[in-house]
This record gives structure tokens, sequence and C-alpha cells, in this order.
């Protein structure tokens, strides 16, 4: 198996994923076509897994801000991820996270910041972000599933705020 960017001609297959990895649910395809016709899209970090020429997972990275009174920060928001689900529990979603986050670094982005499972995250690095100064007004999550990861050393002490998710996540 190998993880790549993604191409224009993997859209339709990462759609299928994204559609059978939420059970069927639109919600989540729909996202990631909106946010590649955003301008938080970053082709570098639509990842695929793939073997065998098949899409086997998908990994989406894009921008956001994190806003402190009037200083605005550049910052990474994952969402979505996807594997199918004949394929989950083999690791895919683990290198997918992985290479993501390393390209997110050597691109210079500090922090990535996501709404997730509580047990699955912590494994790559993700923390409660609400202890850091960081909050989330636009969705009511509990602070165990808003969490951080520091890929940049002293990031986590520079940028304090709300996370501002795109309108691109409101319009699907």
């Amino acid at each position: 198996m190998i993880i790549r960017t993604e191409t224009t001609a993997d859209y339709s297959k990462v759609f299928q994923v994204n559609y059978e990895a939420f059970r069927n649910r639109e919600d989540e395809p729909k996202l990631v076509e909106k946010i590649r016709e955003s301008k938080q899209f970053i082709p570098e970090l639509s990842l695929v897994a793939e073997e065998n020429n098949e899409i086997l997972g998908h990994l989406l990275l894009s921008k956001a801000e994190v806003i402190n009174k009037n200083i605005s920060h550049e910052v990474i928001v994952l969402a979505p991820i996807a594997v199918k689900p004949e394929f989950q529990n083999k690791g895919i979603g683990s290198q997918l996270i992985q290479e993501g986050l390393r390209r997110c670094r050597d691109l210079g982005y500090g922090i990535v910041l996501l709404i997730g499972h509580p047990t699955y995250y912590p494994r790559f690095g993700f923390k409660p972000a609400r202890r850091y100064g960081l909050e989330l007004k636009q969705f009511n999550v509990s602070d165990e599933v808003f969490m951080v990861c520091e890929l940049i050393d002293g990031k986590l002490d520079r940028i304090k705020g709300e996370l501002r998710y795109p309108d691109t996540f409101f319009k699907i």
C-alpha cells in the first residue's frame, strides 16, 4: 500500500470511500468537494491510501484560523478521514494521519486541530485543546473531543483563541 497525494482522477473514488466509511451518508464526501473548491484547500494535504489501483482510504487537512481579538493565526484542521469499512482496523487511517502530520510540519504549519474520538487521536500526539487556551464555539463539543496536535515546538505557547472553521464546513 502507498500513501500519496490525491489527484483529480481520484475524485470519484474518494467520494465513494467517504460515502461508504460514513455509512452511506453524503455529508462528508460533499464536504470534501466543497473544501477542494475553497481557498482553504492545500492539494498536498489531500491524501489517499492506494493498493492495487484501489483507493482504500482518504485524509483531508485544510486551512482554518484561530482568532484572538484582532490577531489571526492560520492553522490546519483534520476533517474528514475515511477508510472503506472492509479495510478499517488495519492501520490505514494511522498511516494517512502520520503522513498528513509530517506534511503539515514540512509545510510549516505548527498545529493541527480536530473534533474526534478521544481514545483514537492521542496516539498521534493530539491532546484536549481547551487546556492550551484554544476554544471552539461553532460546534458544541466536549473538551475531550476538541483536540490539538503541536507539530512545531512552541506554537501552542503562541497560538491562543477561538478556532474558526471556514464557511465551507457549513454549506454542505
